[in-house]
C-alpha cells in the first residue's frame, strides 16, 4: 500500500435531506464504515440524533428532546428518522472501530413541538429589524412547555418553560404567527447583525445567557458525550447563538467521554468578515463552515465565463483563516428544494471537489448526496469522487507548487512528494494544454485519471505538458500509483 506524506482528514457528511423515514440510516452507515475507512475517509458527520417535533419523519432540526436519542414512545414513534437508541450507539461504535472519528450534530438554539401552554408576556417584534418591537407587551398564551412526559424524568428531570426562552413566534390561542420577545428578556449580543439581531431563527429560542439554561446544557452534554462516546461536534446555526457560550462550553465536554477534540460550526454567510468576527469572538474555540468559498463555487458554476478562476479562494475563510476553514461543496441545505438552496451545477463539482480534496485545505467535507447520488431529485453521484478521496489519503503530500500560467479560466497545481499528484481546471469551451515544471516530476510517466488519453512523459528536469479538455478539470497521478487506486475504488 502507497502513503501519501500528510495526514490528512477528510469528512463525510453522512446524509442529506430526502432521506427515507425508514429507521434504517444508522444501521446503513455502520454497514459503510469499513469501505469508507479505505477510501480514505476520517470523519464522519452523523445528522441530528434526537427526537424532533416530527417524530420519525422529523430530518433532526426540529429539536424536541435532547435526551430521546430514539428510546421513548413519543411524537409518534419511539425510533427517530434514522433509527433506535441502539442503532445509533451501534453505529457510532462501528465507525469508531474503523478509525473514524465521529462528529454529532448539535442544535441548541430553538425547540419544537411543547408539551403545554402558558401565558406569557411578549413584545410583537419587527422582523426585517429585531431590535425593533411594539413598546407595549401583550399577554399571550403560548406554546413553550416542555416536560417530556413520555420519557418521565429518565437522565433529566430539567422542565422548560418560558423563563428558559428569549422568544417565539406561534400564539397557541389564535394560531398567528410573528416573532414575539419575552418581557424581561434581552436578545444575545455576539451573533449575527443580519436584521439588527439574528438571536432568532425559529420556534422557541433557548436563552445561553440564562444560568440555568446553561447548566441544563452543560449537563446534556457530558450525559451525550459520555454516552455516546462522539468524538466531535457539528453545532448548528451558530450565527444565533451567543459566541460566549461555546468556549466554556466545549472545554467542559472534552473533559469527559473520549475527549471530543474537534468542533465546527455553521455560521451561514458568504461574508468572510462575518466568518473571522465570529470566531474571533469565540475565542478560535472551533472551525467554521466556509460558506464564503461554497458561494465562489455557485457563483462560478453559474456563470463560468465571467468567473476569474485565479481569484477562486478570494474573500474565503480558506484565504483568511486556513487553520479555522472546514470547506464543502454542497450539504443539505443546499440542495435543490431547500430554503437555502444554492446548488453548484453538476459540470462544475469535480472540478470544486479537487480544489477542496486535492490542495492544502485542512478539513474538507463531502456531501452525501454528492458521493451515492439524491434519489428523489435523480441527481446522480459524481464522478470521480471516490476517486479523489482516495488520493488525498494514500497519495497526497503537502507541498502545493502553483504552476505558471494560470488564467481566468484555467488553474494548474502539483503537490509533491513522493507521489506527486498535478490538477487542471480548464472552464473555457476549448482544451489546454498547461506547462508544468517539479523536481517531484522528474522523469515519471503520469496519467489522468479523469479522462483516457496518452499519458504525460516528464523529462528528467521535471518538465511536461498537461492537457485538460473544455469544462472540467484533469488530474495525474505517477502510472505506477493509477492501478492501485482503480483496484482499491472499483
Amino acid at each position: 500500500m502507497t502513503a501519501g506524506t500528510a495526514n490528512h482528514e477528510t469528512m463525510l457528511q453522512c446524509f442529506e435531506w430526502y432521506l427515507p423515514d425508514d429507521h434504517g440510516l444508522w444501521n446503513w452507515i455502520a454497514a459503510q464504515a469499513q469501505d469508507l475507512a479505505a477510501a480514505g475517509f476520517t470523519m464522519a458527520w452523523l445528522p441530528p440524533a434526537y427526537k424532533g417535533q416530527a417524530g420519525d419523519a422529523d430530518v433532526g432540526y426540529g429539536v424536541y428532546d435532547m435526551y430521546d436519542l430514539g428510546e421513548f414512545d413519543a411524537k409518534g414513534s419511539v425510533p427517530t428518522k434514522y433509527g433506535s437508541r441502539g442503532d445509533y450507539l451501534g453505529a457510532i461504535r462501528t465507525l469508531r472501530g474503523h478509525g473514524l472519528r465521529v462528529l454529532a450534530d448539535i442544535v441548541f438554539n430553538h425547540r419544537m413541538g411543547a408539551d403545554g401552554e402558558e401565558r406569557v408576556t411578549a413584545h410583537v417584534v419587527n422582523v426585517d429589524d429585531r431590535t425593533v418591537n411594539d413598546r407595549t407587551a401583550i399577554e399571550r398564551t403560548l406554546d413553550t412547555v416542555y416536560d417530556f412526559p413520555e420519557r418521565d424524568g429518565a437522565y433529566s428531570t430539567f422542565r422548560w418553560n418560558w423563563r428558559d426562552f428569549t422568544g417565539t413566534d406561534y400564539t397557541a390561542n389564535d394560531g398567528s404567527t410573528g416573532i414575539m420577545r419575552f418581557a424581561g428578556k434581552q436578545w444575545s449580543d455576539n451573533v449575527s447583525h443580519e436584521c439588527g439581531n439574528f438571536d432568532y431563527i425559529m420556534g422557541d429560542d433557548v436563552d445561553v445567557n440564562e444560568p440555568e439554561v446553561v447548566k441544563e446544557l452543560t449537563d446534556w452534554g457530558i450525559w451525550y458525550t459520555e454516552t455516546t462516546g462522539a468524538d466531535g461536534f457539528r453545532l448548528d446555526a451558530v450565527k444565533s447563538i451567543d459566541a460566549k457560550f461555546f468556549k466554556p462550553w466545549l472545554t467542559t465536554m472534552r473533559e469527559h467521554g473520549n475527549h471530543p477534540d474537534f468542533a465546527v460550526g455553521e455560521y451561514w454567510s458568504g461574508d468572510v468578515d462575518e466568518l473571522a468576527a465570529y470566531l474571533h469572538d469565540c475565542g478560535h474555540c472551533m472551525t467554521l463552515f466556509d460558506v464564503a468559498l461554497h458561494f465562489r463555487f455557485e457563483q462560478a458554476s453559474n456563470n463560468p465565463d465571467d468567473f476569474d478562476l485565479r481569484g477562486l479562494s478570494g474573500a474565503t475563510l480558506l484565504e483568511r483563516e486556513p487553520d479555522s476553514a472546514c470547506v464543502f461543496v454542497d450539504n443539505h441545505d443546499t440542495q435543490p428544494g431547500q430554503a437555502l438552496e444554492s446548488w453548484v451545477q453538476p459540470w462544475f463539482k469535480p472540478l470544486a471537489y479537487a480544489y477542496v480534496l486535492l490542495r492544502d485545505a485542512q478539513y474538507p467535507c463531502v456531501f452525501f448526496g454528492d458521493l451515492y447520488g439524491v434519489p428523489h431529485d435523480r441527481i446522480r453521484p459524481m464522478p470521480m469522487l471516490n476517486a479523489m478521496v482516495w488520493i488525498r489519503a494514500h497519495l497526497l503530500g503537502d507541498r502545493v507548487e502553483e504552476q505558471p500560467g494560470d488564467s481566468a479560466h484555467s488553474l494548474c497545481w502539483c503537490v509533491a512528494g513522493e507521489h506527486p499528484v498535478c490538477v487542471v481546471l480548464n472552464t473555457s469551451d476549448t482544451p489546454i494544454e498547461r506547462e508544468v515544471t517539479s523536481e517531484a516530476l522528474a522523469s515519471r510517466t503520469l496519467v489522468d485519471i479523469c479522462h483516457a488519453g496518452a499519458p504525460a512523459e516528464m523529462g528528467k528536469e521535471g518538465h511536461g505538458t498537461l492537457t485538460c479538455p473544455a469544462g472540467t478539470c484533469s488530474i495525474y497521478i505517477d502510472a505506477a500509483d493509477e492501478q492501485e487506486m482503480r483496484d482499491a475504488i472499483a
